[in-house]
């Protein structure tokens, strides 16, 4: 069996606000992540729907339009700066997976660019105030083939 890697390294988490504008938000984020690699962050964790105003208080159809494919604009964007940063950046999503199948995902890319995966987030919460069960649709269970390495889902 293969020695664990325990190579110390370090993680920069980005919890910023987000308007209306979708690109300002990336824009945002990609300055934010810069700078996190410029601080030695190797792991960038983005905020949850981050280049979106969290949605989910109100049931609106017209919301269904900030959704994405995976890959996209966004994780294309986000796959070149990985690269070009050499870090590692995790990148939440609302995802457009299907025709009528949409989730609140997480692309996984690698310091290389590279897509490693998507997490799809598995619990979806039923609160009267929320109404994330309007938009996302649950994801895999765990084992059944999350991205395409059959990255472990979480309960949460």
């Amino acid at each position: 069996m293969a020695e664990p890697n325990s190579t110390p390294f370090t993680i920069g988490i980005i919890q910023d606000h987000a308007d209306a504008d979708a690109g300002s938000n990336v824009a945002r984020a990609e300055r934010l992540i810069r700078d996190a690699a410029r601080r030695g962050a190797q792991i960038i964790c983005l905020k949850e729907l981050f280049n979106a105003p969290y949605f989910c208080k109100a049931q609106h159809s017209d919301r269904f339009d900030l959704a994405e494919a995976i890959p996209g604009p966004t994780t294309d964007r986000m796959q070149r700066l990985a690269r070009e940063l050499e870090v590692v950046i995790i990148v939440p999503l609302f995802e457009r997976q299907a025709a009528g199948v949409y989730r609140n995902s997480a692309a996984v890319i690698d310091a290389d660019g590279s897509l490693l995966g998507v997490y799809r987030k598995m619990h979806i919460p039923d609160d009267p105030l929320f109404y994330e069960k309007y938009y996302f649709t649950p994801g895999e269970a765990p084992g059944s083939g999350c991205g395409r390495r059959g990255m472990p889902q979480s309960a949460s």
